[in-house]
């Protein structure tokens, strides 16, 4: 893989940077990051054609910061988005 290549391992050393990947065909590892691009892929992305790449970058920041950050519900927060989640805390 490109990220256990000898050449990455030494620009890895030659930066001295810390290389850090999941192990190999096991997606479990990084299961939050997992799922997050799964519905950013499934809600968002999946039903839009971007016609240039800063109309895509728009739109994802617009998913994250405004729909997935504060709207969107979330079964971690027993289904209630995260800003009723701190309304409910505070």
């Amino acid at each position: 893989s490109q990220y256990g290549s000898d050449d990455w391992q030494r620009f890895c050393r030659a930066n001295n940077l810390a290389p850090s990947m999941s192990r190999r065909g096991n997606c479990w590892d990084n299961a939050v990051a997992e799922s997050f691009f799964s519905s950013l892929k499934k809600e968002r992305i999946r039903k839009r054609i971007y016609k240039t790449r800063d109309l895509a970058r728009a739109d994802i920041f617009d998913y994250i910061e405004v729909f997935y950050n504060r709207a969107r519900r979330h079964s971690h927060l027993g289904g209630v988005s995260p800003e009723a989640f701190e309304q409910a805390s505070s």
